[in-house]
């Protein structure tokens, strides 16, 4: 078999959701790893006021394609946009590029979804069910279309504890329910989605399943190729370590413990946190590409949080809240008992300050936006899942050892608190645009808040002796008594050290 770059070498391309996260590091690798590409087609639609062709200048000059662009300043011209819209019927392509399309292009790699956990069920089948079929639909018109490529996530059978690498019976017909949801408003359709997504999260693991199966109907037809990556992080080393564009799934959770706003979060610390790099996700499914008998794989990874603490006490975020602590517990009550004394006392505390200054209060409402965001991800970071890899594991040993290294997914060779450290430092440089030079100012600011704390729980026990226990004879002989049984035990132990020594 040829290898990964000589396979792509002279392909048409045609890549969905390129404009986002992990779509802008697969067309970069595509570039920088098979400079032979012919063209990478993408479909893009006008956003926010921006045209498709101010959409694709703007993510070209993006620090990403720093090295693509250094090694070849025309390398614009292998990206070539079709405007596009996944909420409308044939996607919105026109016929002429439906066409073109139909003539050249020989892979199709799916990555376009809505992520977000909270989509309302009808939105969610529209962008990651039957947008799949009305792409699948175009790729059956292809003259010369070797692969597709759909990427789905480990989370698609959440449900189940052991996930092997075979496609799930789904839930409920796709196509039933498409039917089914087409004549109820939005109302009607926001009261049954409980009922209907039955034993999984929220509607984004519900419809990536029935996207699974949608994907499955197609494989008599198309060579398929179904990539399941767990959570897609910062990259690991490609382009660079660190790189990260958005504040998606544990980006997210990373800055908020960094400002020290997160002080408390709901988990298992038994359980495994799925993290996989993006650049790694990427190598894969470029390496799926290239062996298109390849049905599914599946990347369990982990991280711990207290890579994450130490990493910004070392690297601090500009204008923290607090100084960065976390703390992680399954235990409901007590994470509530957390959340009041750590969350919402300074937040009060804060607004009020800045209501007393003529300012319009803000922390509660971001700490409101914070716990709502912390409370999708619990079911995730409370429980773990065991994950089939064989088909991993088969592609692997089916790339040369070149490949091996220029599509490295073997993430046995991640080192994970190095990988962590990176993670942060990415969210500080490229998400939050914090220059690394003010470091020091951000360490003084830290230190300045580690003394405003020191000082305000010195007043706060100077305040509680006054009130509650200078006044009363029984709190004092309680408090007494307390600090001589202290001083016992501590006198006891220096004894039992002294005898042992």
């Amino acid at each position: 078999m040829a290898s990964v770059a000589e396979y792509y070498a002279g392909k048409s391309v045609l890549i969905t959701g390129a404009t986002g996260f992990m779509g802008k590091v697969l067309v970069e690798k595509l570039l920088w790893s098979c400079p032979e590409v012919k063209a990478l087609y993408i479909l893009v639609r006008p956003k926010a006021g921006q045209s498709m062709k101010q959409r694709v200048s703007d993510m070209m000059k993006c620090k990403l394609f720093d090295r693509v662009r250094e090694d070849n300043p025309d390398f614009h011209k292998k990206i070539i946009p079709i405007s596009s819209e996944l909420t409308q019927p044939g996607l919105s392509i026109s016929p002429e590029d439906v066409e073109k399309l139909s003539a050249c292009i020989n892979i199709v790699f799916h990555c376009a979804a809505t992520i977000r956990f909270d989509e309302p069920l009808k939105h969610a089948l529209q962008l990651n069910v039957i947008a799949t079929q009305e792409l699948l639909s175009l790729a059956q018109r292809m003259h010369h279309l070797e692969a597709f490529i759909h990427i789905s996530t480990a989370y698609a059978n959440c449900n189940r504890k052991h996930i092997d690498e075979v496609i799930y019976p789904p839930p409920v017909e796709p196509k039933k329910l498409i039917e089914s949801l087409e004549w109820m408003d939005d109302g009607i359709v926001q009261d049954i989605t409980p009922r209907l997504i039955g034993d999984r999260p929220n509607t984004y693991t519900y419809t990536k399943a029935l996207a699974e199966y949608v994907v499955q109907q197609e494989q008599d037809k198309l060579n398929i190729g179904i990539v399941r990556p767990s959570i897609v992080g910062a990259s690991w080393q490609e382009p660079f370590p660190g790189w990260i564009d958005n504040f998606n799934g544990p980006s997210g959770v990373f800055i908020a413990a960094g400002k020290g706003i997160l002080r408390t979060m709901r988990a298992n610390n038994d359980a495994v946190a799925d993290l996989i790099p993006v650049d790694m996700v990427v190598n894969l499914t470029l390496a799926a590409g290239w062996y298109t008998d390849l049905e599914e794989n599946i990347l369990p990874l982990s991280f711990r949080k207290h890579h994450v603490i130490s990493s910004f006490k070392r690297n601090p975020l500009e204008q923290a809240f607090r100084r960065p602590n976390a703390n992680i517990t399954s235990n409901y009550l007590i994470n509530q008992y957390w959340i009041l004394v750590s969350h919402k006392f300074p937040a009060f505390i804060y607004d009020l300050f800045l209501r007393l200054c003529g300012q319009k209060p803000q922390m509660m409402r971001i700490f409101n936006r914070l716990h709502k965001a912390i409370g999708l991800l619990e079911y995730f970071s409370s429980q773990d899942w065991e994950w089939n890899s064989e088909n991993m594991n088969m592609l692997m040993s089916q790339l040369t050892p070149e490949d091996r290294t220029a599509f490295n997914f073997d993430v046995r060779q991640l080192n994970w608190p190095e990988y962590i450290e990176n993670y942060c430092i990415g969210t500080k440089k490229y998400v939050l645009n914090e220059d690394m030079s003010d470091i020091p100012a951000a360490r003084q600011h830290l230190r300045k808040l580690r003394n405003i704390r020191y000082t305000f729980n010195t007043v706060l026990v100077v305040f509680i002796w006054r009130v509650f226990i200078a006044r009363s004879q029984m709190a004092r002989n309680i408090w007494y008594f307390v600090v001589s049984l202290c001083f016992k035990f501590l006198s006891y132990f220096r004894a039992s050290s002294t005898l042992t020594n």
